[in-house]
């Protein structure tokens, strides 16, 4: 049952500098996108925050050397590795598409407010 080394997955150190900087990341930051630059469900996350005047942080994980390690950190923390991954008020909301839907539905100014107003 050992299958072989390249299929086995290096654990993550959630307690690490990347993993202390994506939770400072979002506990900073009352809306925070961890995106790729060139993903257009990203791009859609953004607008939907645009589009409604909230401000929001973006770190663009495909502009920096520990990307990858980022990436595997955001996959622990919220069981998807996609991009982009949107916190408000700490909590994951998903990607771009539940990002969107929130807007469409006129929920996510309520979100942002109910969620970032108690900071």
């Amino acid at each position: 049952m050992g299958g072989s080394p390249s299929c086995q997955i290096a654990a993550v150190d959630m307690k690490g500098p990347v993993a202390e900087k994506v939770n400072e990341k979002i506990k900073s930051n009352c809306v925070m996108i961890f995106s790729k630059t060139y993903c257009p469900y990203c791009k859609i996350a953004k607008k939907a925050f645009s589009d409604i005047g909230v401000p929001y942080e973006v770190y663009e994980i495909d502009k920096q050397p520990d990307g990858a390690a980022v990436q595997d950190v955001l996959d622990n923390m919220t069981g998807a590795r996609t991009v982009p991954r949107v916190f408000v008020g700490g909590k994951c909301i998903g990607g771009g598409t539940e990002t969107r839907q929130l807007y469409k539905e006129g929920k996510l100014a309520d979100l942002v407010q109910q969620s970032c107003e108690k900071k």
